[in-house]
């Protein structure tokens, strides 16, 4: 629309939208939203959801329980909704269905959970922000961690509720065993997020290299670890990685004609 508007000049548009995205910090998102795609068919979201399930699944809605803390962890490590409502949603809400929980309301819980995402750091959304807005990314990220935490105490206390009056099943209890076995399985994914703060708390690496880090350190898990992920996979990754990108990027870039 831009382009027919009277005396409007189409060179100063591709100026503007070259300048809207072109920081160094920007460079963050495509690198998280790779990292997710890794993680997805590497086989850390998978692990993710399982030591989760060894935590909390015994208890009454247990299910609900391994959700809210699957989406908190795994938005410690990529930052995206979209990424993760697609990965973990894939995953949880047929296990749901299958254990006897409400399709509907597992499919809430996922799209509320999600709301966690844009908070809890490496955000995107706090990325674009900080760019546009001038504010150092990495004292947002470490702003977002408390209501990160307390958003999921919420939901916890909230699903409480909701599988005491639904009187959802409970699934046996894992051995002591079966839960250390899926902590160690687990243990590659798990650290991920601990290395993305405790770098960023030390000031060790920038967001943008934090999200370089991330996305080798889930491809050298997913190929040499867990060797769920293949090579023939890598360009589905990266154009899907692509494809998500160009819109998120796009949209930061268009945000720079905003006023003010």
């Amino acid at each position: 629309m831009m382009l027919f508007m009277n005396g409007f000049n189409s060179q100063i548009l591709s100026q503007n939208l070259f300048s809207g995205a072109d920081s160094f910090s920007m460079m963050a998102v495509p690198f998280f939203i790779l990292a997710g795609e890794f993680m997805n068919r590497g086989g850390i979201t998978k692990r993710i959801v399982n030591a989760a399930n060894a935590m909390v699944g015994h208890v009454r809605g247990g299910l609900g329980y391994v959700s809210i803390l699957a989406i908190l962890l795994f938005a410690s490590m990529v930052g995206s909704a979209v990424a993760s409502t697609a990965a973990l949603g894939a995953i949880l809400i047929p296990m749901m269905v299958r254990a006897g929980y409400n399709r509907d309301k597992s499919t809430g819980l996922i799209a509320a959970g999600n709301i966690l995402s844009p908070i809890m750091p490496p955000s995107v959304p706090m990325i674009i922000f900080g760019v546009q807005a001038g504010v150092s990314v990495t004292s947002l990220f470490m702003a977002g961690i408390a209501p990160a935490v307390y958003l999921s105490a919420s939901l916890c206390i909230l699903w409480f509720f909701v599988a005491k009056k639904d009187n959802l099943p409970t699934a046996p209890r894992q051995s002591k065993r079966e839960v250390v076995k899926s902590l160690i399985e687990g243990f590659w994914a798990l650290l991920l997020p601990v290395i993305i703060l405790v770098g960023l708390r030390s000031g060790k690496f920038t967001p943008t290299e934090a999200g370089v880090i991330t996305a080798i350190y889930a491809l050298i898990i997913g190929l040499l670890v867990y060797r769920e992920l293949k090579i023939t996979m890598l360009m589905d990754c990266l154009v899907s990685a692509a494809k998500s990108s160009s819109v998120i990027m796009f949209l930061a870039a268009a945000a720079w004609f905003l006023p003010g």
